[in-house]
Parts: C-alpha cells; sequence; structure tokens
C-alpha cells in the first residue's frame, strides 16, 4: 500500500494504520470500516493533506479529518452495514444515518464528503444538492424527521439541516487501493437510477 508513496508520505500513511491497529485490538472499529479509511487516506496523502482518522470534533469521532493550507476536509466513511435492528426498514435507516452524517459533521469543514465503496449506492436526499436559501421549510423539516427516527441523541436542528452540505463523493475501491472523487450532482444522476 505504500509502494507508490514518497517516504514521509508512506510514514504518515504507516502512522494511521498503527492507530487503527490499536483502536482495532480496543474493539473500537472495524476492519471492514478502517481499510476503507486507510485507503481514502492514502489519496488525501498523496494530495497534500495531513490526515487525521476517528478525529475528535466536539464530542464527536470523524473518520477522517484533512488539512491542506487553510482548507479543512471532513470524509465520512460508510459500507452500507445495516443493524438487525434495522432488517424490516433498511432503505429509511441508510437515507436517515446519510442525512445525519451530512447534517452534523458538515459545519465543521471547509468541505465535506462522504466515501463509499463501489458496490454501494447511497439514498442521498436531493435537500443537500440545493444551497440553504434554495431549501424549503418543509423539505428540511422532513430531513429532520427522518433524522429523528434513528438519531435523536442530541437531535439535530432545522437550523443544521438548513445549513448542511456534501461536496463530494469518494467512490474506494479496496480491492484495487484506488479512489475516485464525483461531484454531488454526477452521484445523485446516477444513484436516481436505483431510487424507487
Amino acid at each position: 500500500m505504500i509502494v507508490d508513496l514518497q517516504p514521509e508520505e508512506g510514514e504518515k500513511l504507516l502512522r494511521l494504520r498503527d492507530r487503527l491497529l490499536r483502536l482495532h485490538s480496543l474493539n473500537m472499529v472495524k476492519i471492514n470500516h478502517s481499510i476503507m479509511e486507510l485507503v481514502c487516506a492514502k489519496h488525501l496523502i498523496r494530495r497534500g493533506f495531513d490526515v487525521e482518522i476517528e478525529h475528535l470534533l466536539n464530542g464527536v469521532s470523524c473518520d477522517i479529518y484533512a488539512a491542506k493550507g487553510y482548507g479543512t476536509h471532513i470524509v465520512e466513511v460508510e459500507t452500507g452495514f445495516v443493524p438487525p435492528e434495522n432488517a424490516l426498514d433498511p432503505t429509511t435507516y441508510l437515507k436517515a444515518r446519510i442525512a445525519s452524517k451530512i447534517t452534523r459533521y458538515s459545519i465543521y469543514s471547509d468541505k465535506f464528503s462522504l466515501g463509499v465503496p463501489p458496490y454501494y449506492v447511497m439514498q442521498i436526499p436531493y435537500i443537500f444538492s440545493r444551497p440553504p436559501r434554495m431549501r424549503g421549510e418543509e423539505e428540511i423539516a422532513e430531513v429532520k424527521r427522518l433524522c429523528d427516527l434513528y438519531y435523536r441523541n442530541p437531535p439535530v436542528t432545522l437550523e443544521e439541516v438548513r445549513n448542511a452540505r456534501i461536496h463530494s463523493l469518494y467512490i474506494i475501491d479496496v480491492d484495487s487501493l484506488k479512489v475516485s472523487e464525483r461531484g454531488l450532482e454526477d452521484y445523485l444522476e446516477r444513484a436516481a437510477l436505483w431510487s424507487i
């Protein structure tokens, strides 16, 4: 995984790997999620970012926190995992999970992205494709209700939903160790083919 990196970049990636191994030994992270974080971190390191993983922000841990110059970037990795208790409502659960992540994390960075494997097609609420001033009160309330179905500790606010934003998506292919960045509009267009 480090053969195509400069020595300093390789050292950064190995430090992140070691951190994930420590967290895994404490049963704080899952390996399938961690390897996606590491592949995405490598992508960002190669682009000149300083990267932290499982970084605490206001009491909440974000998957990847990257900084370059004066800009910051958060990437939340999603595997599409559905817990057994949500076996009868997996689509609603995952849509709420995505909406909650966008709403909760995007306020902490200049750029917010989601990272997904190529086999998982996320259903991102369309409201996030428009700027805050173009979002209606009813659709903002609808996203809040969706988030509140599963995530109430603490609940997201209407203002957080109004101002939440997502800039891009990273398609993370663990098999080939490759990452491809997609714009939100492009991703939503492609994902619409799987919407029912």
